[in-house]
């Protein structure tokens, strides 16, 4: 498995031993894992959820009143370019 895959499975196994439903998902130039948080999460519950997603290439969380809280994360496939690190939007 390539080291992304790794990580990702990691990030993944770590959210599901914190007890959120988890699907990882196998893309071209990444690997995602999605996690849905419940309303009644504690705070030493995210602090722990947080270090998981922090091994991530990219994060964040999407609420919605209809689909609730899904916490996301990106592990990139292969190393960006040395003029594509940090994406479009930071300078060069």
């Amino acid at each position: 498995m390539p080291a992304s895959g790794v990580r990702a499975a990691a990030i993944a196994a770590r959210l599901s031993d914190l007890g959120l439903p988890v699907r990882v998902e196998e893309h071209d130039r990444h690997t995602s894992v999605e996690a849905a948080v419940p309303e009644s999460l504690s705070a030493d519950l995210w602090r722990e959820v947080l270090e998981a997603v922090a091994e991530a290439d990219r994060f964040g969380l999407l609420a919605t009143s209809i689909n609730g809280r899904t916490l996301w994360a990106v592990v990139r496939k292969a190393v960006p370019a040395t003029g594509d690190v940090g994406g479009p939007s930071h300078q060069r």
